[in-house]
């Protein structure tokens, strides 16, 4: 991913499918659409520090274990390239 990239506008299509996913997800993980994103730009952030990632392959989900009666975050991240430190 190039920094451009991070400026390229996403059109109205793929927008309104990750705002479904996110309302579908954040309704199973009783979770409010607005805290699921916010999580997902959380990681990006923090990540994005490390390595170069593929936004548009990313998967946040938070999922409920009905056995153990609680939450899990489970994601799928994309790594482009590894930045290297100084």
């Amino acid at each position: 991913m190039k920094f451009a990239d991070f400026f390229r506008k996403k059109s109205s299509g793929n927008v309104a499918k990750d705002r479904l996913k996110l309302v579908l997800v954040s309704d199973r993980a009783n979770c409010s659409p607005d805290i699921m994103e916010q999580i997902q730009k959380d990681i990006i952030n923090v990540l994005s520090k490390y390595v170069e990632i593929d936004q548009s392959g990313l998967d946040i989900k938070i999922e409920q274990n009905e056995s153990e009666g609680n939450n899990a975050i489970f994601a799928n991240i994309p790594i482009l390239s590894i930045k290297q430190t100084k």
